[in-house]
């Protein structure tokens, strides 16, 4: 009976790498989609809720969660099952040159859009993540410092790294870039349309410039300046 189910369908095993960086993508996004956001966080320790800071530590254990999920495991499994080095994967800083253009670029000149959007009610209400920081900036720099090393550096690396080079040499540059920007658009469900919308859009540009450069790190600095921006306008400017 089996062999009639996956009869035509062929098992390639030089390819299994290539599943497994497919997988990854639905299997990590749902852990994280129900074990990494603040309802889960606040479903087991409740008593936490009742505290001023309860909404940073409830992000704290979000930004952890994403972390091991999309940077520590897929880093093991790249050194440890793939015998791999993250340099292969956009580790290292690849064109300086090229990539300087465009972390210079890009800023500057989405820097007064990004805030024009702050004005915006629907992202006011989406940022920061941590809502106590709009009435208390004195975490402020701790918050945006975890929200960039832990958050960001894993946001990067599996989406423009572990995903878009671990695929690139089988579905060739184009492919790669469309499956990274499909899966990297569907953690941005919930939330503002014009952001889920913009995450398309960054996610070509971003993989474009990853591929390029050959290094996650510019277009890393981008995604922060953006992020830090956006939270930075909103509490200062509310």
């Amino acid at each position: 009976m089996l062999k009639g189910i996956f009869k035509g369908i062929t098992f390639e095993k030089r390819d299994i790498h290539v599943y497994v960086i497919l997988l990854s993508a639905p299997v990590l996004l749902t852990l994280y989609r129900y074990h990494g956001y603040p309802k889960f966080f606040y479903k087991y320790f409740p008593q936490v809720k009742s505290l001023y800071e309860g909404d940073l530590i409830a992000r704290y254990w979000q930004f952890g969660v994403f972390f091991v999920l999309m940077f520590i495991l897929p880093a093991l499994y790249i050194k440890f099952v793939m015998k791999g080095s993250l340099r292969q994967f956009g580790w290292g800083w690849g064109d300086v040159k090229y990539g300087l253009r465009w972390l210079i670029t890009i800023p500057l000149l989405v820097a007064p859009i990004i805030f024009i959007a702050s004005k915006m009610p629907s992202l006011r209400m989406e940022y920061p993540l941590a809502k106590s920081l709009l009435t208390d900036q004195s975490h402020l720099f701790i918050y945006e410092t975890a929200y960039v090393m832990f958050y960001y550096v894993a946001w990067e690396f599996f989406f423009r790294g572990f995903i878009l080079f671990g695929l690139k040499d089988r579905f060739g540059a184009v492919n790669a870039i469309l499956i990274e920007t499909i899966s990297s658009c569907l953690v941005h469900i919930d939330k503002p349309e014009g952001e889920i919308v913009g995450s398309i859009v960054v996610g070509i540009l971003f993989g474009m410039i990853a591929l390029r450069s050959r290094s996650i790190w510019y277009v890393f600095l981008i995604h922060v300046s953006i992020g830090v921006l956006t939270d930075l306008f909103i509490i200062y400017f509310h």
